[in-house]
């Protein structure tokens, strides 16, 4: 696998991403939702100030922190993977290695600049492309964009559950979008896959084994009569 392969997965990623998050955004008002199929699949426009699956980070200083975070982590993990196949590593780690690395660029690209390009969303509004008075908020501080919701079941559960048992349950109940998803089959396919992915090839060395058989010839000559 060469590096410009790893470009074409993160960019295709990217492509996909950006493209749903920008309709999502021009269409859609804020947790407005559609039902894709039957009650378990649904376009769900949330946002969300943090990080993955809508967690939250800290506040303000918090969302600066992790933007700057997730762009250093991008440009090391670029000069990283092209160190890891110029070593020689699996290719499933290499196109888990580009997975990651396209979420995380998919993330990043919301919070660097969701915020300049687009007009606040609300329940009542659809957010404007390049308003005329401007962005909803400054550099670093866009929200990302979340709108896959996959609620699989929906019930109340068995009253002998510990703890929980009674309460009305949803999974899967956090609503993410395609570079969190990306980021996830990366992580976990590498985690399945960990022994088979984690092993270097390794180069044959001509040089050692032309130097055994010389000193295999000079021990067979000393023998002769």
């Amino acid at each position: 696998m060469k590096y410009r392969h790893v470009v074409i997965i993160v960019v295709l990623v990217l492509l996909v991403d950006q493209a749903l998050k920008f309709w999502i955004k021009t269409n859609m008002a804020l947790t407005q939702e559609y039902t894709i199929f039957a009650d378990w699949f649904h376009i769900h426009f949330i946002e969300n100030e943090g990080m993955a699956y809508g967690l939250q980070f800290g506040g303000g200083f918090g969302k600066i922190f992790l933007t700057l975070f997730r762009l250093v982590a991008v440009v090391v993990g670029f000069v990283y993977i092209k160190r890891l196949i110029r070593d020689g590593y699996h290719k499933g780690l290499l196109i888990c290695g580009s997975l990651i690395l396209a979420g995380a660029a998919g993330n990043l690209i919301d919070s660097m600049f969701y915020g300049l390009i687009f007009s606040e969303s609300t329940a009542a509004d659809v957010a404007q492309f390049l308003p005329q008075g401007g962005g909803y908020a400054s550099f670093l501080h866009g929200k990302v964009v979340d709108m896959l919701y996959f609620p699989l079941y929906k019930g109340y559960l068995p009253s002998w559950v510990p703890i929980w048992g009674g309460e009305y349950f949803i999974f899967f109940r956090p609503v993410f979008n395609i570079a969190d998803a990306a980021i996830s089959v990366g992580v976990i396919t590498i985690l399945l896959f960990q022994k088979r992915f984690l092993i270097r090839k390794v180069p044959t060395n001509h040089n050692t084994v032309e130097t055994n058989s010389v000193v295999d010839d000079q021990h067979q000559s000393c023998k002769r009569p």
